[in-house]
């Protein structure tokens, strides 16, 4: 019994210290005009990147100008971009202004509880992650600093062009 819980333990850690990467489920919240939107009614073809940051947040305010750029670049590539503001009930009247103040053209959405964010293990702001068609995770990206716009386009270039 001592064996396998210390292989539990052992298989435990090592899944949170390689980041195991899993799946997203098909998820709905509201976006800022109050309309439950669910995750398979905005997914890329191919690939979808789901940002989560808030409107407090310096570092997401330097990484959404990169992102709607790459939104814009990545769309005929069957590649869809979705916000997701985690600003506090007290804010979320705030997140539509600035999401059109910041140039956003693609959805967002509103996770005020922190609720999602805490279901998919997010535990900063911004973090993004990428997710297939079939919603397995591919890539996850924590913080921005410039020029993490460069990595994060080559990790969608790499895996649009590996066909998968």
């Amino acid at each position: 019994m001592k064996r396998i819980r210390a292989l539990l333990i052992i298989i435990v850690s090592v899944t949170i210290l390689t980041g195991f990467q899993g799946r997203v489920y098909d998820f709905s919240l509201k976006d800022v005009n109050h309309k439950t939107v669910y995750l398979s009614d905005i997914q890329g073809e191919n690939l979808t990147v789901i940002d989560f940051w808030a409107t407090w947040c310096q570092p997401c305010i330097r990484s959404l100008p990169k992102l709607v750029e790459m939104s814009d670049a990545m769309d005929s590539k069957g590649v869809k971009f979705v916000g997701i503001s985690v600003d506090s009930p007290r804010n979320t009247s705030k997140v539509k202004p600035f999401a059109s103040s910041m140039g956003i053209t693609y959805p967002v959405l509103l996770d005020p509880s922190g609720e999602l964010m805490g279901e998919l293990n997010v535990m900063a702001v911004p973090t993004l992650i990428i997710v297939d068609r079939d919603l397995n995770i591919v890539y996850t990206h924590e913080g921005f600093n410039a020029g993490d716009e460069l990595e994060i386009r080559e990790e969608i270039e790499k895996y649009l062009a590996s066909g998968k």
